[in-house]
């Protein structure tokens, strides 16, 4: 098992293998959240996993009882002083993505709490997705002056853009019932516990199933994205220049202080 240096701001990226599975497990401070640092530090260790042929299924998980994943740090985003530094920022958010969807092997996500912004788009770039009955989802790029444009094209893809404009529109939550009807979220489980054991069976199953079978199911499942380096860096650059408007830096003070 390696892990990303990790402290009190900088969370950590942890990554395991047993009886065939990959595990990669993030974690941070604030509600899961994700600051560059944790972004390229995931991206690295869905590659590590995607490269290592003693994992034949990964499964990608957060730690704790709270939510999933906040998304993008505000922290982070209130720092970012240049289009330099926006591009860079949510590049982080485009690399995890294309690791995901890149991996020779599915990639199971275990989402046990609500989710927002970003780690809605790491929820849709997996294979296939187990979830809580608590975990709610919601895009609240717009509310706070960017757009979910990075992120975009992985979600559409995996619910449709009617259901996509709608999430990217109104920022407001959405159930688990429905994001299960919008095949955000394969299965939805009553409580954890269910849900662990539902991860647990469906990872052991697929680690004693053909990996080359797998493999061109995945390649099946993400045609057509053969573009994305450019699509989504180009995508970077429009958040990156938004995080820096003043309606942008004035509405992200204001989420801080709540």
């Amino acid at each position: 098992m390696t892990s990303t240096p990790s402290n009190s701001t900088s969370g950590a990226v942890r990554i395991g293998i047993a009886g065939g599975i990959g595990t990669v497990t993030f974690s941070h401070p604030k509600g899961n959240s994700l600051p560059g640092q944790l972004l390229h530090a995931l991206a690295d260790a869905v590659r590590t996993l995607g490269d290592d042929p003693s994992a034949r299924v990964i499964v990608m998980r957060s730690e704790g009882t709270g939510p999933f994943c906040a998304g993008a740090s505000f922290d982070e985003l209130v720092a970012i002083q240049d289009l330099d530094g926006g591009q860079q920022f949510f590049s982080g958010f485009a690399a995890v993505i294309l690791a995901m969807i890149r991996a020779p092997k599915f990639v199971l996500t275990r989402v046990h709490g609500k989710t927002a912004g970003g780690g809605v788009g790491l929820v849709a770039a997996s294979d296939y997705a187990l979830a809580v009955s608590s975990a709610s989802a919601k895009l609240s790029e717009l509310a706070v002056g960017i757009g979910p444009f990075v992120v975009g094209p992985v979600i559409e893809k995996k619910i449709g853009l009617a259901a996509f404009s709608a999430m990217a529109v109104d920022a407001d939550w959405r159930d688990a019932a429905w994001c299960e009807r919008q095949a955000l979220y394969a299965r939805v489980f009553e409580d954890v516990a269910a849900l662990d054991a539902g991860v647990d069976t469906l990872a052991t199953t697929l680690a004693a199933s053909n990996p080359e079978a797998m493999a061109l199911l995945k390649h099946v499942f993400w045609e057509g994205t053969g573009n994305w380096d450019t699509l989504l860096a180009a995508r970077a650059g429009m958040s990156g220049r938004l995080v820096l408007s003043d309606f942008t830096r004035a509405a992200i003070g204001s989420f801080k202080a709540k």
